[in-house]
């Protein structure tokens, strides 16, 4: 039995695989590959788009999705091991994911960082407790990853490509680059599109204010292995110029920086003078007629301009709209095991 937890579990074909079965699922929506089957969302944190197109997603494929969350009449779990269970939680996660086991076919996770503690968060004890204790696939809904979000990336950057006639992923000049936030915010999204880029034979540049927002070794090292598989190299830089410069995808996303994990007031002073890497137009206009994406939600003149944003090189529509897609996909694969 596979879990979907990140996408470096799984090789480049096997995701080709999905994402090629996304798109025949796009063109005929409907199906019957998840018939008499169930598959438990839980969601500790809040969600728009992940919970609308996993529920949407199961009940096109024919099957049923069962959404829960502490805020729903989940009882609180408990995800320590050899834990004296004397405060709010009720249930430890063991038997949670064996209930839910017996109940359900497949099991979604998404569960934020806590925040406060990255050496701790980092080992993603949820996701990873839930994929231990379960009899069933388990599906990452975002985590310190977010594996789903970027398969549609994926998919969108090749829609697009093959329209326009721009050829494979291999060999494009791949974008990451920090946005200013007025909070500091997950990482996930950036760990999974560096990785993402690198796996598909992108060439992936991380563009971040300071060495303090270069994302965990964990992640860049994953990147820099794949890349080098495909002939490529994983570049880091701090020069906006020299980043855009003949960049065919920008990928704008914010988050924190990991040296002040938990103490955040310090790293604000840091951040606020980094406002003026939004991607405009005159950033993009360095690029070769980059692609432009944000995995929403996004904050307008913020992070990317509405000028920008707006502009037929954007595909965030199209990337959030594939995340029904690619999801499909992947219930329909682990189902299939």
């Amino acid at each position: 039995m596979k879990h979907f937890l990140n996408t470096s579990d799984w090789s480049r074909p096997d995701l080709q695989a999905m994402i090629d079965d996304a798109r025949a699922m796009k063109a005929s929506p409907l199906g019957d590959s998840l018939q008499g089957k169930t598959i438990a969302l839980l969601f500790l944190n809040n969600s728009l788009r992940t919970r609308t197109s996993f529920d949407i997603g199961a009940r096109q494929l024919g099957g049923y999705a069962v959404v829960l969350s502490p805020s729903g009449g989940m009882w609180p779990l408990e995800f320590e091991d050899g834990v004296v269970m004397d405060g709010e939680a009720e249930e430890h996660v063991k038997e949670a994911a064996k209930v839910l086991s017996r109940y359900c076919d497949m099991i979604g996770v998404r569960a934020f960082p806590k925040f406060v503690d990255w050496s701790e968060d980092r080992k993603d004890r949820i996701l990873n407790a839930f994929a231990t204790y379960a009899d069933v696939p388990v599906v990452n809904m975002e985590t310190i990853t977010h594996p789903c979000q970027e398969l549609a990336h994926v998919m969108a950057l090749q829609e697009r490509f093959e329209r326009d006639g721009r050829g494979a992923l291999d060999g494009k000049k791949f974008l990451l680059t920090w946005t200013y936030h007025p909070k500091p915010l997950n990482t996930a999204v950036a760990n999974s599109a560096l990785m993402i880029a690198a796996k598909f034979g992108m060439r992936p540049t991380l563009l971040c204010p300071t060495e303090d927002y270069v994302l965990d070794a964990r992640y860049i090292e994953q990147a820099s292995r794949d890349a080098e598989e495909n002939g490529c190299a994983l570049t880091v830089s701090h020069d906006i110029d020299a980043a855009y410069d003949g960049a065919e995808i920008v990928y704008a996303k914010s988050w924190g920086a990991l040296p002040f994990f938990g103490d955040w007031a310090p790293e604000k002073d840091i951040r606020d003078r980094f406002r003026h890497f939004i991607v405009d137009e005159e950033k993009m206009a360095k690029t070769d007629n980059a692609l432009v994406s944000h995995c929403l939600p996004m904050r307008r003149n913020v992070k990317i301009t509405d000028a920008v944003f707006d502009s037929e090189n954007c595909i965030a529509y199209e990337e959030a709209e594939n995340r029904l897609h690619v999801q499909k996909a992947i219930m329909k694969a682990l189902a299939s095991q």
